[in-house]
């Protein structure tokens, strides 16, 4: 069975430069747009631009320019008109050449905030009404991994089988198409840079096609970190990923009845270097857990307790920094 991302969940991995692209949806209060990339070593400049239209010459709602010319900064604007408004400026780069990095705008009422690598960096005042915004692009010397919309909607705190957050019920409505009734659930709404350890509550329990989202950032000086499925009420863990960086490999394995099963640890490739961020997608199925890993499939994990549904907990501690959850 091919996997489907979580509704609200469809990143684009790997997109040549330029990108330009339209924003699914249009741009919204409580959105975020995620950047993951590298710096070039050789970095002059580049740029993410919130445009109104997506041919040459549309207006942009918000120019976000980071330049390396001997005076390190980060340019904001708007243009208009074909003409650029006052110029704000921020002298303090948050990017270093040849490093990877995470680059979060979240949308709010009055404002764009910036975020770079978890640390917020700058808010720019809306110009343009947000509403008007329909493409990002991108371009400039950097290597893009990956770009995600997320949100804009508040999720449901719980949602009935069969119904993917995004689809309301109530008056109005009616059921989902039939298409879209294998589409993953989730349950709760994100969390935004949590810190670690984090202990999330499965509401429900888990269920067939529950995804669990986790993006975060392994340390230059990690050793290993651990994520855990775990039956709250007897400790038992139905599925524990532990990274090992020391080792080089990802040992996947179960804790139950007070003992440890055997370990798994064969991968086609391993998502979690020092200095490097992730995006994992975690979906449960009727017999396997299906776990990929910056886009590509990375393991799949038989259940090993067979009453899954008990678990009711996400645990996630050690060498890591967390950017984004959504169970």
């Amino acid at each position: 069975m091919a996997f489907v991302p979580a509704p609200g969940y469809q990143p684009t991995y790997n997109p040549t430069l330029p990108y330009n692209s339209p924003i699914p949806g249009g741009l919204s209060v409580g959105m975020s747009v995620y950047i993951q990339g590298v710096a070039k070593e050789n970095m002059n400049r580049f740029a993410v631009n919130f445009m109104v239209g997506g041919s040459p010459g549309s207006d942009i709602a918000f120019h976000f320019n980071p330049r390396f010319d001997g005076w390190d900064k980060v340019v904001f604007n708007t243009q208009q008109g074909g003409q650029w408004g006052q110029e704000e400026r921020k002298k303090s780069m948050p990017f270093s050449r040849g490093s990877p990095f995470e680059l979060v705008f979240m949308i709010l009422q009055e404002h764009y905030k910036v975020v770079v690598n978890g640390n917020p960096f700058y808010e720019y005042r809306h110009r343009l009404p947000l509403q008007m915004v329909t493409h990002l692009h991108v371009d400039g010397d950097l290597q893009l991994q990956s770009i995600n919309f997320l949100g804009g909607q508040s999720a449901p705190s719980h949602v009935p089988m069969g119904r993917p957050p995004h689809y309301p019920a109530g008056p109005g409505y009616g059921a989902p198409p039939p298409h879209m009734n294998n589409l993953p659930v989730m349950s709760g709404p994100p969390v935004f840079n949590p810190p670690v350890p984090y202990t999330g509550r499965l509401h429900g329990g888990l269920t067939p096609r529950k995804t669990i989202i986790i993006k975060g950032f392994v340390p230059p000086t990690a050793k290993s970190f651990a994520i855990n499925f775990k039956v709250g009420s007897t400790g038992e863990l139905a599925l524990h990923i532990n990274p090992r960086l020391h080792e080089g490999v990802v040992v996947r394995n179960s804790h139950l009845n007070g003992s440890w099963g055997p370990e798994e640890r064969r991968l086609p490739f391993n998502p979690f270097g020092p200095g490097q961020y992730f995006d994992l997608s975690i979906r449960c199925g009727n017999d396997r857990f299906k776990v990929y890993a910056n886009g590509q499939q990375l393991f799949d994990y038989a259940h090993r307790l067979p009453a899954f549904q008990r678990v009711d907990m996400l645990e996630i501690h050690g060498d890591v920094a967390l950017s984004y959850v959504q169970i």
